[in-house]
């Protein structure tokens, strides 16, 4: 069965190695040199660095089990710690190694900055929610969420809220509440400890699956196709033609403002959240408590210390800081980090369609299509989760396994 990807991204990729494993035979089309999408190492000025800065979670579950398949091993790839959330006020709550839920109870009452009177509220809030199954009677946002549970006070401010940004790449007045709520089911209120933790890669994110999954493909016989752009899929009746080259089924597994263009049926009208990532080399006596860090009261939102002498600071969602240029952003946020390093080296990224804006209620389309030879992959189709790259390799996933016999 010859069966076409279109779409090299984790979604394409998760998508292409399922259907090699399973007997196809994949061709797999990507417009860019390199496979990776929105989440791949670029080489800027000799540094091996990222088109974003990604963290990863160890409720990544298959995420890390495509890993492994490929042949690349996340204990090596990742420097895995409990989850920190720590800012520039004082605030701090560490989860320690315990097993769930008492890590989740026993970090929240240890938790800095917060009074006991309020983590007590929380505490039975966060209780409740388990309860229901993470499930809201309706969706709202978060905002309206918080308010209504009463969760008004440091905690949303330190933990909650930041959260939601950094999970859904929207701030809690705009963001889905329940999106957020099914990202607290399968960390913070996992059953499973290692679920919580934090994986900050130790390598580019071409390392971590693009590169040995593509290798691992080329090894079984797939083909890829690189810097090879689809213009049209048709149905056959019997089968699909990818400009013109016949083919038994084909995944599209383009970013949603593509999808339209091949497959009219699946366009999406959806609004989208940019990402900035400023890059900047620091001195070897500039020290941070954790590598992640949060920031309040500033354009930056997250500090990662990416541990080869770079700092990335992280801005999501749209902002102030869009007006700003590339070294007016880059200047302004070495004033609020504190960096007093004259080194003038910096780079920003900018990713203006970064994810889709995962707002209450937002209609997300059926991977599947009309056309039963023809299904949809990546992260927007993951009903379950807002843009993410444990989505995106689900939805990969769940495509190969529907075209499958």
């Amino acid at each position: 069965m010859r069966v076409a990807v279109i779409g090299g991204g984790w979604a394409g990729i998760a998508a292409a190695v399922e259907l090699t494993a399973g007997g196809a035979e994949v061709t797999l089309f990507e417009a860019g040199r390199v496979l990776g999408g929105r989440a791949r190492g670029v080489e800027i000025d000799g540094l091996k660095l990222d088109n974003g800065q990604h963290i990863l979670l160890g409720a990544y579950r298959d995420t890390l089990a495509l890993m492994r398949r490929v042949g690349a091993d996340p204990d090596e790839c990742f420097d895995r710690r409990p989850l920190q959330v720590i800012d520039n006020t004082g605030f701090r709550l560490a989860l320690p190694r315990l097993p769930a839920p008492l890590n989740v109870a026993v970090g929240l009452f240890a938790a800095k900055g917060v009074g006991l009177s309020e983590k007590l509220r929380t505490a039975w809030w966060m209780e409740g929610v388990k309860r229901r199954g993470f499930r809201l009677a309706q969706d709202m946002t978060v905002t309206q969420w918080l308010d209504a549970a009463g969760q008004t006070g440091a905690l949303r401010r330190h933990l909650w809220e930041p959260l939601c940004l950094a999970a859904l790449n929207l701030p809690a007045e705009r963001a889905s509440a329940q999106l957020f709520a099914n990202v607290l089911r399968d960390s913070l209120g996992s059953s499973r400890r290692a679920d919580t933790d934090l994986l900050l890669p130790r390598v580019d994110l071409g390392q971590l699956l693009p590169a040995p999954a593509g290798r691992w493909l080329q090894d079984r016989g797939a083909q890829l196709r690189l810097g090879t752009r689809v213009r049209a899929v048709e149905d056959t009746g019997n089968g699909v033609r990818v400009d013109g080259e016949t083919f038994a089924a084909a995944v599209i597994a383009a970013a949603p403002q593509h999808v339209g263009a091949l497959w009219p049926s699946a366009a999406t009208d959806f609004a989208f959240e940019p990402i900035a990532t400023v890059y900047r080399k620091i001195g070897p006596n500039l020290k941070f408590p954790f590598p992640l860090t949060n920031r309040l009261g500033g354009h930056c939102q997250w500090i990662v210390d990416r541990g080869n002498g770079v700092l990335a600071c992280v801005l999501s969602g749209h902002g102030d800081w869009e007006a700003l240029d590339d070294d007016a952003l880059a200047a302004e946020l070495a004033k609020e980090v504190g960096l007093t390093d004259p080194s003038p080296w910096h780079k920003v990224i900018r990713e203006k369609r970064a994810t889709f804006s995962a707002r209450p209620g937002l209609a997300r389309p059926d991977f599947r299509t009309a056309c039963p030879h023809v299904v949809l992959a990546g992260d927007y189709t993951w009903a379950d989760y807002p843009a993410t790259l444990e989505g995106a390799v689900r939805s990969g996933l769940r495509a190969a396994q529907q075209l499958l016999p």
